[in-house]
């Protein structure tokens, strides 16, 4: 038995490690920018640069555990990159995002406006 949970484990960290070495595939982005919340985020971290868990509630007026939940699925995608400051967690662009990916994202927020003013408007961190 403990061979056989060895032999899973190295999978797991196999599987793991190839996941986090392997190139964004158009798919993927697609799918993670698929959903309201998370494309949103990604438009505002386009716009603002970096933006705490917190200032994302206030403008998205969205629970805590929900942003987490969605910022979660974007890290694991490889297109946010979290820094804990303190107490609080701040979000940003992953910077090794590829070219294209990152072109997508900031032509997207930069021609549609009026997806993503109302909730621009609504932050109201110190230093947005």
């Amino acid at each position: 038995m403990k061979f056989h949970i060895r032999y899973i484990t190295y999978e797991i960290s196999y599987v793991m490690e190839l996941m986090s070495t392997c190139l964004l595939s158009p798919l993927t982005f697609f799918k993670c920018l698929s959903e309201d919340t998370r494309l949103k985020t990604l438009l505002m971290l386009s716009v603002k640069g970096e933006l705490c868990v917190c200032d994302l509630t206030d403008a998205l007026q969205l629970s805590q555990p929900k942003i987490s939940r969605h910022l979660a699925d974007l890290r694991k995608c490889g297109l946010v990159l979290d820094t804990r400051k303190g107490k609080w967690v701040y979000y940003k662009l992953h910077p090794e995002l590829p070219s294209w990916a990152l072109e997508v994202i900031t032509n997207t927020a930069a021609h549609n406006g009026e997806y993503i003013n109302g909730p621009l408007a609504k932050l109201t961190c110190a230093d947005c």
